[in-house]
């Protein structure tokens, strides 16, 4: 469930008076996500995203977030777009948290994804990383390299309650990772969160991405390497493939990637898996039972990481090196 912070009607309504959207009709919380609260918001003015920034989003952070959907949404990139008061704020407050109301896209997203849905999506990331060129904010990624031995700590010896002799591998992870990461290839803004869940599809064409609250400043092939993660393994933890061909040639058919991108990315990808390795790790190990985060099994990281250490370059993700830019 993603509903942290109860809205009552009459508090909503004040909330709304600020806006140009018509009365409010109904509201209903949205069961998914976990985050931030988010809610249906139904109005005379149409159909909306309420959504309550929770405590582990920090509000400085929120201009840069509301900001990038803006700018992605004016340069013609489905996203959602936040609606502004009378007095032109897309931020303000509602039941002691900040608060944003965004224009509704529809479509659902896709529990099975295909190659087609994973060449959209390589796409509409190549897409986004060109528009948000020149957006002037910048947020330094807070689940960066850097950060993945401090929240391996934070674990506290514990992983191989998870499984026998997890934290020796994860620590050798690290020094693999932290030996071995690049540094000079090119950069830009990122999604750094571009699961299934948060890409919608319309009459099987992609409809749009949501969730932009992990974007930040990072390797522009850090990204790829996170849907390589999310769209391309089976349930039974193998690789597909043609998934992964699809999702690479539909980024590189909008952005060519460099050769020194391709050559780096078995090492991005180990460390996409080892970052939600690591932070599934802390919530399964942290997370109170009853909570009202659902814990996720970290042992699927694991598993993608160990496949990501047997792929010796790009032709290992399917992709021909022909469609390389020099």
């Amino acid at each position: 469930m993603a509903v942290y912070t109860d809205v009552s009607e009459s508090q909503l309504t004040a909330f709304l008076a600020d806006y140009d959207l018509g009365p409010l009709l109904s509201y209903k919380g949205i069961a998914e996500g976990v985050e931030n609260s988010n809610f249906l918001l139904r109005t005379g003015g149409g159909t909306f995203i309420l959504t309550l920034y929770e405590k582990r989003v920090n509000r400085d952070d929120l201009p840069f977030f509301v900001g990038l959907m803006e700018h992605l949404a004016e340069r013609g990139l489905s996203c959602p777009l936040p609606v502004h008061t009378r007095a032109g704020e897309s931020l303000g407050e509602l039941s002691g948290r900040p608060a944003a109301i965004f224009t509704f896209l529809e479509g659902m997203w896709t529990r099975r994804p295909s190659a087609d849905h994973c060449r959209a999506v390589g796409g509409a990331m190549a897409r986004m990383h060109a528009e948000a060129a020149d957006f002037p904010l910048h947020r330094a990624n807070g689940l960066a390299l850097a950060d993945w031995r401090p929240l391996f700590a934070s674990c506290d010896g514990r992983a191989d309650e998870v499984e026998p002799g997890l934290s020796d591998e994860i620590a050798a992870e690290l020094a693999f990772l932290e030996a071995n990461w690049p540094t000079d290839i090119p950069r830009g803004i990122i999604h750094a969160d571009l699961f299934p869940d948060n890409v919608f599809f319309l009459s099987g064409e992609l409809s749009g991405l949501i969730d932009f609250y992990f974007a930040c400043d990072d390797l522009l092939a850090y990204d790829l390497a996170i849907g390589l993660c999310a769209w391309c393994f089976e349930s039974d933890a193998s690789f597909n493939v043609t998934k992964g061909r699809a999702l690479l040639e539909g980024y590189a058919a909008v952005r060519p990637l460099l050769e020194e991108e391709l050559a780096v990315l078995p090492v991005l990808c180990r460390g996409a898996s080892l970052r939600f390795l690591l932070t599934r790790l802390y919530d399964w190990l942290n997370t109170p039972e009853g909570s009202f985060v659902t814990k996720k099994d970290p042992k699927e990281y694991l598993r993608k990481l160990r496949f990501h250490r047997s792929v010796g370059s790009s032709a290992g993700y399917g992709f021909d090196t022909g469609r390389v830019k020099a």
